[in-house]
Order: structure tokens, then C-alpha cells, then sequence
């Protein structure tokens, strides 16, 4: 990820890496997709637990459901996080297999 011409720039943190302006949009499509992907998934399978409430208690363990959900992908999908912690966060994304290798081609130089 880093070029002699952008690594010669001073930046605010030291520890962060040097972004060629094609690789920070490799990355944020990556993120941006990924997120689409488990929002998808979120949204299908509230539509799933949605078509099986039969009583109001039911309802409040869609929602329940739902907050969780919405906080678990807000941690996640954080973009202050990725710019401080790449690496975690696509090792992440893969595991959980929200995004691909293939989406993050391009990113490192390799």
C-alpha cells in the first residue's frame, strides 16, 4: 500500500497506512458491499420471523431481534474503525464471508 510518492506526505497517525486514492475505493466499495449484503440478510430474515408472529409477544421479539441486529452491524460497519484497523476488520468481513478476496484485489500493492 504504500508508494514512495504518497508515503513522503505527512499524516495525522503515524501507524496508518499510506492510501493510494484506487485502493481507498477498493476499500470502501468492499465495505460498502458487504454492508449491502448483511442488510440484505438482516431484511430477509426479520420478513421470515415477521411472517410467523401470532401474538404481540412475538412482535417484541421481532424488534428485540432487530435493536441487536442494528447494533451489532453499527460496531461493525464503522468507518473511523476501518481506517484505524484494515486489517481486522476485512479479516472480519471474510470470515464471516461477507466479502470476498476478490473484492478486496488491489488493496496492498500485491
Amino acid at each position: 500500500m504504500n508508494s514512495p510518492s504518497v508515503s513522503q506526505h505527512q499524516y495525522p497517525h503515524q501507524n496508518e497506512p499510506a492510501w493510494l486514492r484506487s485502493e481507498k475505493a477498493i476499500a470502501h466499495n468492499a465495505f460498502d458491499a458487504a454492508l449491502e449484503r448483511e442488510l440484505q440478510e438482516v431484511i430477509r430474515e426479520a420478513k421470515q420471523k415477521a411472517s410467523q408472529i401470532k401474538e404481540p409477544a412475538d412482535l417484541w421479539d421481532l424488534e428485540h431481534c432487530l435493536i441487536q441486529r442494528r447494533k451489532e452491524i453499527d460496531r461493525k460497519y464503522d468507518y473511523r474503525v476501518l481506517a484505524t484497523q484494515l486489517d481486522l476488520v476485512f479479516g472480519r468481513l471474510l470470515r464471516e464471508k461477507w466479502i470476498h478476496e476478490d473484492d478486496l484485489r488491489g488493496l496492498g500493492g500485491g
